[in-house]
């Protein structure tokens, strides 16, 4: 017989059992309010979701709710409601805020965000990849809080909320595997380094976190981090001088007391840590400025030139000097990075660039760009300190230049492609933009002021980002904006007249485009791809190189091949790559270009022949994401030549992935195909 006793109330030996459904009910009644008064809704579901997640297993109880939790509206009008566009950083502050709601907020974030990544929740504006990436950074940043207890200040200032930071960390660390964090954390690292993006900060901060952790002897990695030396070296101690991390004035000191030999050591050291890794620690910057006084060889040797870089040197010397001098600190070490692969472009040799250098030592700064920089970078150290080591960072590292999560890839690529083709072009615009907050450009003719413009595609002035982007990126933002508005009457897509007023005279005045603006459907796909075959591909144009970096525009797709929107690109060139595949070698404004488009689409980065900061892609997989491409009429190839089998191909491509819903009438004539984008997304937006 069996004896039907219970020990007590099951919800006492399980709160959660009495939590969840009044969880649920709050969701409930969220999700059924309308939109005005879904405030008045939200307290019930904040308190609801901080006594859930407060119990053992709350944080699983919420992730199975994400989906609903998410649709209901719980994020909707905040920062989390556009999570494609939350930065990983900012996740530390959150979760020790002495505000219980934006924690609890930010667990259910991070919590859907976990669904994503694992497949539970199809979301449609991030895939699971990017959203496993993104979690992968939070757990980074926050190392030191998954492993240890929390602080008393900690526990001070949040209470019962202290511990739960850790919980819901370790959660999501269980989630996607203990013995996996710091591994993948570290090659996720070194994929980001072989981009070598101009703005590191986040890199800089995984790898402090990942040192902290190694030097704590509470925290057990285990067999993880064993990849993590040359990186913590490169940033603390890649010299035997200062090994040890000994601080800035202590290594000041022990350079006076070396000689010739040793200082070479340390200049040859120095050199071979930053070409490798990307990252100049603040040693590097110390003993840089003690060598210019010790010869210009030890200077040289120091930043690792070879012999371009170091004729260059020579020939202006007084301008390196006059740089290192000038922009050169522990904090702003990056920028002998970008003097050094500057100086082996050899770009000084262009007459207008060494004068417009010196010109930018001396630029005086307006009052808002002073604020602008001290707001992003701090006031330690001056604002032109700043924004020069920005302009030796974008000329060395011209494909490094990201747009942070702003929709303003078209002013990032335009950046780049001055830096890349125009670099005193670029000096220009940083001197108008710095010293007279305002920017003139012309458009067929006509002066458009970025001071006298309505607002640009983005909506708030951009902070994540490099100096010279954070003082340039807002006026181009509007120009921009301003010449797609006076194309708005005419017949077409406003990028064939707009992107060679913007961008250059280089950019081709032929433009193609395989998208009808009157219903959003595809029109003339093959003609626009014999076209792009005939101007691109160097079987069908008379093996023609690209000469100059073109602008163009693709339908993004997420791991499952489902589109996103559109974004700005450059086309840089067309070669085979190691393996003898022709592949398209692109600039793409992303902090981060490597990407999974789906459908086997997966953008390389390193080891097909990229040089720093390019991606690219096999020439048909390239075709099947193109939506957009200028090219020069007068050097036109043979579309006629363009097999079939490789045309039907790309068009199956395009067909089942962004395509898939845009399969309407494609007899449209080649005149009409000047459309612009279909209207379910705007055409200036990335």
């Amino acid at each position: 017989m069996i004896n039907d006793v219970h020990d007590g109330d099951p919800a006492e030996q399980n709160p959660l059992a009495s939590l969840l459904p009044r969880l649920d009910e709050a969701v409930a009644a969220l999700d059924a309010a309308p939109d005005s008064s879904k405030p008045a809704h939200l307290r019930r579901v904040l308190d609801a979701a901080r006594g859930v997640l407060l119990e053992e297993g709350g944080c699983a109880a919420i992730e199975a709710r994400a989906e609903a939790i998410d649709t209901a509206g719980v994020f909707l009008g905040s920062d989390w409601d556009a999570p494609e566009t939350l930065i990983a950083s900012l996740s530390a502050h959150a979760l020790s805020s002495a505000d219980p709601d934006t924690v609890v907020i930010e667990a259910l974030s991070e919590l859907r965000l976990l669904a994503v990544a694992q497949g539970d929740y199809l979301h449609d504006r991030i895939s699971a990849e990017n959203a496993q990436h993104y979690l992968t950074q939070v757990l980074a940043i926050n190392l030191e809080r998954l492993f240890m207890a929390p602080t008393e200040a900690e526990r001070e200032s949040q209470g019962r909320m202290a511990p739960f930071a850790r919980a819901l960390l370790q959660h999501l660390a269980a989630r996607i595997g203990y013995e996996h964090i710091i591994d993948q954390l570290i090659d996720e690292i070194w994929r980001i380094l072989k981009q070598r993006p101009i703005q590191i900060g986040p890199v800089r901060q995984m790898i402090t976190q990942i040192a902290l952790c190694q030097a704590n002897p509470d925290i057990d990695l285990g067999a993880s981090g064993q990849g993590a030396d040359r990186l913590v070296s490169s940033l603390f101690g890649p010299t035997q001088s200062c090994r040890e991390d000994p601080g800035v004035d202590i290594y000041r000191e022990r350079l006076q007391s070396m000689d010739a030999g040793a200082l070479q050591s340390e200049a040859t050291g120095f050199a071979r840590a930053m070409h490798d890794t990307g990252l100049v620690s603040p040693y590097h910057a110390v003993l840089l400025r003690f060598l210019l006084d010790q010869g210009d060889h030890l200077v040289a040797e120091s930043m690792g030139l070879s012999s371009t870089g170091r004729d260059c040197m020579l020939c202006y010397r007084d301008l390196v000097h006059a740089l290192i001098e000038q922009a050169v600190t522990p904090e702003t070490a990056q920028g002998i990075y970008g003097l050094a692969l500057m100086l082996e472009r050899a770009i000084l040799y262009q007459s207008p660039v060494a004068p417009a250098l010196w010109r930018q030592i001396n630029l005086p700064l307006s009052a808002e760009s002073r604020r602008r920089l001290a707001l992003s970078f701090g006031e330690h150290i001056p604002p032109r300190t700043w924004l020069l080591e920005g302009v030796m960072s974008m000329l060395g590292l011209p494909l490094g230049v990201g747009q942070g999560n702003n929709p303003t890839c078209q002013s990032a690529r335009a950046l780049s492609m001055w830096a890349y083709n125009d670099p005193d072009y670029l000096l220009q615009m940083v001197a108008w933009a710095a010293r007279d907050d305002e920017i003139i450009m012309h458009f067929e003719g006509q002066p458009i002021s970025s001071q006298e413009s309505l607002g640009g595609v983005a909506s708030t002035l951009p902070l994540d980002l490099d100096a010279v982007s954070l003082l340039v990126v807002p006026h181009l933002d509007r120009i921009y904006a301003e010449m797609g508005r006076r194309c708005i009457d005419r017949e077409g897509d406003p990028h064939r007249w707009v992107n060679p007023e913007f961008h250059g005279w280089w950019a081709g005045r032929g433009f193609r485009i395989n998208v009808d603006v009157a219903t959003g459907q595809l029109a003339g796909l093959e003609g626009f791809l014999r076209d792009f075959y005939a101007s691109h591909h160097p079987y069908y144009n008379g093996n023609q190189p690209v000469i100059h970096p073109q602008p163009a525009g693709i339908a993004v797709t997420d791991t499952a091949a489902r589109f996103i929107g559109w974004h700005a690109i450059t086309l840089l060139r067309v070669n085979l790559d190691p393996q003898d595949e022709m592949r398209v070698y692109f600039y793409n404004p992303n902090n981060d270009s490597g990407q999974n488009w789906g459908d086997g689409v997966e953008v390389s980065t390193a080891g097909c022949g990229e040089r720093f900061g390019e991606s690219s892609l096999p020439f048909e997989q390239m075709a099947s994401r193109l939506y957009i491409f200028h090219y020069d009429p007068l050097e036109y190839g043979e579309p006629a030549d363009v097999p079939q089998d490789a045309l039907d191909r790309v068009v199956a491509m395009v067909h089942r992935t962004w395509g898939a819903t845009r399969l309407g009438e494609q007899a449209v004539s080649d005149e009409t195909l000047q459309a612009a984008p279909p209207v379910d997304a705007q055409p200036y937006q990335s």
